[in-house]
């Protein structure tokens, strides 16, 4: 499968913007926010109504206001019922049939039933952003009423999890029709958007709805949602009391800790140099492991995140998330630095004195250039540097042996393997697994695998194998950080830029 994750630059860099600036606000704490209605900075203005435009990262908190989704994700990203109330795989895995609530109905007065949900998953299905999660999904089928099928063209067990990550909202089959979504929000959500008190890039204000069939999920009578891109006024808004809840910057950890605030954090996105060119095809010296490696022990993971990311993350050399079941916190640490390590392997692949290569460059990775440079002359390894603007670097990195890296990353296991590993992406369009036999026979034992235990013994195996052969060089996985008053709890979640409604409880 080709599961394109097209925001994940643009979201972990966001990220990652956020951990490099510097310490900001100055004001004095104001008497706080109270916890009457929730008032969150998150950061971006929605980017549509639509949940076939919306975007993944960035707008779960506007359309999990209004919208309700098939598919929810629980605190571990594991999918739970929601408008589908149960559901069950056929032997072969091929077919998902959803059993569907049957007491929802949209702002329009139209009735959530199967067909409205074929209308909707068909309309996903089709959407430039939300297509990619039901790429392996033939067709959909009303078998009743109350229930839909999902066939399959071949077996996809990440489906579920990106249906609740943000790739199920429902909306009205007539607004989707009328193509009026562009227009504002028609769902079945815990609230109502009251566009008349909401500004554009502003504010944006919901109500709770009477009587929705999740009330207990949301306690907020009031959602209030400022997008900021502006984190100093971010965090002076929170200082002022303004705001309750935070997408937070890491150097602020100190001031909010100060301010008796709640933090709470998840890591978001993997930092490091990722490696193109794995078969040598452009760098010769790149297809040898042992260069590879030699890279991985040179940098000082642990300095560049202090020094770079506020430590706000996990310095580590796997990709699977820290704290997931695939990830090995015994076998961490494969590559502490050994700078002796490094070149001893460079001079046994025959690159004692380095080599030479073009990198790209960009302003948001700067802050990690100095580092870069560094331990390359350190190597012997000659960079070129390529300097080009951000939407340009997406576009042409991967087509340079290698590049220094801010990725996304996963709360699923399986979803990790397909969109790091198997599957062409900007940031891997060649996953070269093919020309290394082991590494296929591994991807194939975990996608046979039966979900659970059998699987997860499988992906460890094939996460041992792959650090083992530096098919990436991880230096650190970077946090997402938020703050809150007290009184209101966050619980992040991996994947999400900024979590749904359903993850900013009270307490």
């Amino acid at each position: 499968m080709t599961r394109t994750r097209t925001a994940a630059l643009f979201a972990a860099a966001a990220a990652a913007l956020l951990a490099i600036a510097g310490c900001t606000g100055s004001g004095a704490a104001g008497a706080g926010a109270g916890t009457d209605e929730l008032k969150a900075g998150v950061f971006l203005d929605v980017t549509s109504w639509d949940p076939a435009n919306a975007d993944i990262g960035f707008d779960g908190p506007y359309l999990s206001a209004v919208y309700d989704p098939l598919v929810a994700l629980d605190k571990d990203a594991k999918p739970i019922p929601a408008l589908a109330k149960s559901w069950d795989w056929s032997a072969d895995r091929l077919s998902l049939t959803m059993h569907l609530r049957d007491d929802v109905a949209f702002d329009d007065g139209q009735k959530f039933d199967s067909a409205a949900a074929v209308e909707n998953l068909n309309h996903l299905k089709s959407g430039t952003r939300s297509g990619q999660a039901y790429i392996d999904v033939k067709s959909v089928e009303a078998k009743d009423a109350s229930t839909v099928v999902l066939h399959l063209s071949e077996r996809d067990d990440a489906l579920l999890y990106f249906m609740g990550l943000g790739r199920s909202w429902m909306a009205s089959p007539k607004a989707i029709k009328a193509n009026s979504l562009a227009n504002g929000p028609d769902g079945s959500g815990p609230y109502t958007f009251d566009k008349g008190s909401s500004q554009p890039q502003s504010q944006y204000v919901f109500k709770k709805r009477a009587k929705h069939w999740d009330s207990a999920t949301y306690p907020f009578p009031t959602v209030r949602l400022f997008p900021i891109t502006d984190q100093a006024a971010s965090f002076n808004a929170m200082l002022s009391g303004q705001l309750n809840v935070q997408f937070a910057n890491a150097a602020n950890l100190p001031k909010a800790q100060q301010n008796g605030w709640n933090v709470a954090k998840k890591p978001a996105s993997w930092v490091g140099v990722q490696f193109a060119d794995r078969t040598g095809s452009q760098v010769k010296a790149l297809g040898d492991q042992r260069v590879r490696q030699a890279i991985s022990y040179a940098f000082d993971a642990a300095g560049i995140l202090k020094a770079v990311g506020n430590d706000a993350g996990t310095v580590t050399d796997q990709l699977w998330p820290s704290g997931s079941q695939v990830y090995d916190a015994a076998g961490n640490g494969k590559y502490k630095t050994d700078l002796a390590k490094a070149k001893q392997l460079l001079a046994e692949a025959g690159y004692a004195n380095g080599f030479s290569l073009k990198m790209p460059m960009s302003t948001i990775f700067q802050a990690w250039q100095p580092a870069a440079e560094q331990t390359f002359g350190q190597l012997g390894i000659k960079v070129d540097w390529q300097n080009m603007s951000m939407p340009d670097y997406q576009k042409n990195a991967p087509t340079y042996p290698m590049f220094l890296a801010v990725i996304a990353m996963d709360g699923n296991d399986m979803a990790t393997l397909t969109d790091q590993v198997t599957s062409s992406q900007w940031y891997n369009p060649k996953p070269s697994v093919d020309a290394f036999p082991e590494v296929k026979a591994l991807v194939q034992k975990a996608e046979q695998a039966q979900p659970g235990p059998a699987q997860t013994a499988a992906l460890k195996e094939l996460n041992t194998k792959l650090v083992d052969l530096a098919w990436w060089n991880v230096w650190y996985q970077a946090d997402n950080l938020y703050f809150s008053v007290k009184g209101i709890t966050v619980t992040p979640i991996t994947g999400m830029m900024f979590p749904t409604l359903r993850f900013i409880q009270r307490g």
